[in-house]
């Protein structure tokens, strides 16, 4: 048995080597702090040498995200990484994407906003990444790692989803997660798939075919309305497949928990210290972390609605995900928000305060 391989690295370095490890077959991007180490690991572990993996500077966010629709139209595993404002640039792309069914990885190292913002971490992305930030009716799988692990961890699961279902996947990570240090367990070397493997795993995919069959055509486009209506009709139903089938969250010591924090990412690590100081005081307290924000855990949500006196949806942002927790909750339990903004992280004394101010003692 081999034996487990662990290195320290910043969550961003994370996200490279594990690409590089994965089988990825290009990435395409733009730095943008705090997402750059990125690009910069690709650059100075030269994978084309030894995987054969692509590794380019674009010049822009916009030339990215096209690169990536271009290279996931031929069946390939690409992807590409930045910051909020850069993925604020991508949203076409990516909404040409989700429309032509076409996969790939987009890596989303959060900052705080509006416009350029501040280079601090945020989490106010979440309503761009959850409600589709281009146009039309579609949805991006998103997955929001809370370590440095789960960075490494979910770039091969992005993949594997994103391949399932033809659809763009997001890891919504932040500048706490990606600039933060920690061990890590970097996954096993996989081999890129041969040209035959990927025209047999991807059929529908533009890579060229024999004489005797058609070229596949791949495109968002479609201009007669009964057509398009068609086609939407047939996303809505795979967006309803991923969402009885691919939902995944955590939960921490809600069995007997009178209140729950919901929160996700590097606010889920800040909520887990201070349910321990609740459990200090006597108070219990749970924590639900959901790790796919779409699919939102609602179910979960609601069924723990039933047995809790009121639920704080902590959120390092001016309160987005609360939106989606009140929409499950439908009236069972209280909902509270608590969260800061501008880059600043809050500490667990806050949430503790917050939560025993707009709950416990209401």
């Amino acid at each position: 048995m081999a034996k487990e391989e662990i290195v320290l690295m910043k969550g961003n370095e994370a996200i490279a080597h594990a690409a590089i490890r994965c089988g990825c077959d290009g990435y395409f991007g733009y730095p943008i702090t705090p997402q750059s180490e990125v690009l910069e690991t690709l650059a100075a572990e030269e994978p084309w040498k030894t995987t054969g993996m692509v590794v380019l500077q674009a010049e822009s966010e916009v030339a990215s995200i096209n690169m990536v629709y271009g290279g996931g139209a031929a069946g390939k595993r690409v992807m590409t990484s930045s910051s909020s404002p850069g993925i604020a640039l991508m949203q076409e792309g990516i909404s040409y994407m989700a429309g032509a069914e076409i996969p790939g990885l987009i890596v989303n190292v959060q900052r705080g906003g509006p416009g350029l913002g501040t280079i601090q971490p945020s989490q106010s992305d979440y309503f761009q990444a959850t409600r589709g930030g281009g146009n039309g009716d579609y949805n991006v799988i998103v997955l929001a790692p809370a370590s440095v692990q789960e960075m490494a961890d979910f770039v091969e699961l992005s993949f594997e989803l994103a391949f399932k279902y033809r659809n763009p996947a997001m890891i919504l990570s932040d500048g706490v997660i990606g600039q933060m240090m920690e061990k890590v367990v970097l996954p096993p070397f996989k081999p890129r798939r041969t040209e035959e493997e990927l025209e047999k795993e991807c059929p529908w995919a533009a890579i060229g075919k024999k004489k005797h069959r058609a070229p596949n055509i791949i495109t968002s486009l479609e201009l007669e309305p009964h057509h398009m209506e068609e086609k939407n009709l047939h996303l809505q139903a795979k967006y309803q497949e991923i969402r009885e089938k691919e939902v995944r969250y955590e939960e921490i010591l809600c069995d007997d928990a009178d209140y729950v924090i919901v929160a996700f990412g590097s606010a889920s690590r800040i909520a887990q210290k201070a349910i321990e100081l609740c459990r200090e005081e006597g108070l219990k307290v749970g924590l639900l972390r959901p790790i796919t924000l779409w699919p939102f855990p609602s179910k979960e949500i609601h069924e723990l609605s039933k047995h809790v006196k009121g639920i704080l949806s902590f959120e390092i942002n001016a309160g987005q995900m609360v939106e989606d927790i009140r929409l499950a909750v439908e009236g069972n339990a209280p909902v509270a928000y608590y969260g800061r903004m501008g880059g600043i992280v809050p500490t667990p004394e806050e949430v503790v305060e917050a939560l025993k101010k707009e709950l416990i003692t209401k």
